[in-house]
C-alpha cells in the first residue's frame, strides 16, 4: 500500500508511478483523515510494501501527514519494507528523519528514504518555476522516480537521492516549527471580486475546510496546501497581497477531477 498526500498533483504523480511499478496499491491521506477516525488500521498481505508519499512543506512533511501517521496501525506488521519519498521545490532538510521518528513511535521501521524535485508551487514564498524550468524538473523526477522504483523493487535500505540542502538541521529544526505555528493559518485567503463561485476550490480542498455560496469562505483547518489557488480556473483567490502577480502551477499529468476524487 502507499499512502499518499497532495495539493497541486505532484506527490499524487509520484505516487501513481510507483504503484504502477511496484504493483502497490494507492490510499489517499486526505480522504482517510477527512473522515475523521481516531485509528486507521490496515491489514498487511504477506511481504506487503508500505509507503508514503508527500511534499514538503517547510523543510517538513505536512502536519496532516504526520497526524495520520499517529492514527495508523498497520496489523500483521513483521519487519515489512517501508519507504518513503518527499517530493520538494528545491530540499527537503531533515524531513526523513522526522518521518523515520514519527514512524518509530508506532512501531514501524522506514526502511528508505528519497527525494524528488519538482516543479515549485509554494506561491507564498518565492513564485512558480519558469516553464522551460518547469519542464526540466519534470524530466528529471521521471528519471529519478524510476531511479527510485528500482531501489524500492530490489528492497534497498537506507537514504538515497536527498536533497538535503544547506544547514537541514536549522531547516526542519528552526524554520519548520514556526511555519507550523504561524502560516498554517486560513485567515488571509480570500476570493477577489472576478471569483464566479465555481467551487473548484471547495472541491480540491484537502481539509474540506472550503464552503461556497456567492464567494467561497474559508474554516478554520489549512494544510496550506494552496490547490484553492493553483486550481481557481480564474486565478481568483488570494492569500494576502503576495500572490496577485504570482503564477499558478499544477502538474500536468494530473487533472482537476483526479484531485477531486482524492479528497
Amino acid at each position: 500500500m502507499i499512502f499518499y498526500f497532495s495539493g497541486t498533483g505532484n506527490s499524487l504523480y509520484a505516487a501513481k508511478r510507483l504503484a504502477t511499478e511496484t504493483g502497490e496499491e494507492l490510499a489517499s491521506i486526505a480522504a482517510i483523515e477527512n473522515q475523521g477516525l481516531a485509528c486507521y488500521e490496515h491489514t498487511l498481505k504477506d511481504d506487503e510494501i508500505i509507503g508514503f508519499v508527500y511534499p514538503v512543506y517547510a523543510w517538513g512533511p505536512p502536519k496532516t501527514v504526520l497526524a495520520f501517521i499517529e492514527k495508523l496501525k498497520l496489523n500483521h506488521y513483521r519487519g515489512n519494507y517501508v519507504f518513503s519519498v518527499a517530493t520538494c521545490g528545491g530540499s527537503i532538510g531533515n524531513t526523513m528523519k522526522v518521518m523515520k521518528a514519527g514512524l518509530r513511535k508506532q512501531g514501524i521501521h522506514l526502511t528508505s528514504g528519497y527525494s524528488i524535485v519538482m516543479p515549485n508551487n509554494y506561491i507564498l514564498m518565492g513564485d512558480v518555476d519558469s516553464k522551460d524550468k518547469e519542464n526540466a524538473k519534470l524530466l528529471r523526477a521521471d528519471e529519478t522516480l524510476k531511479e527510485i522504483a528500482q531501489a524500492i523493487r530490489r528492497r534497498a535500505e537506507g537514504e538515497f537521492k536527498l536533497h538535503k540542502g544547506a544547514l537541514p538541521w536549522l531547516l526542519t529544526g528552526v524554520m519548520n516549527p514556526l511555519f507550523n505555528k504561524n502560516a498554517v493559518n486560513p485567515a488571509k485567503f480570500y476570493a477577489m471580486d472576478h471569483c464566479t463561485g465555481c467551487g473548484i476550490c471547495e472541491q480540491v480542498c484537502n481539509c474540506q475546510t472550503i464552503t461556497v455560496q456567492d464567494k467561497p469562505q474559508w474554516g478554520t483547518r489549512c494544510t496550506q496546501c494552496l490547490a484553492c489557488i493553483h486550481y481557481c480556473p480564474e486565478k481568483a483567490i488570494q492569500f494576502g497581497s503576495g500572490t496577485v502577480k504570482k503564477g499558478r502551477y499544477t502538474n500536468p499529468h494530473i487533472g482537476v477531477k483526479e484531485i477531486v476524487s482524492c479528497r
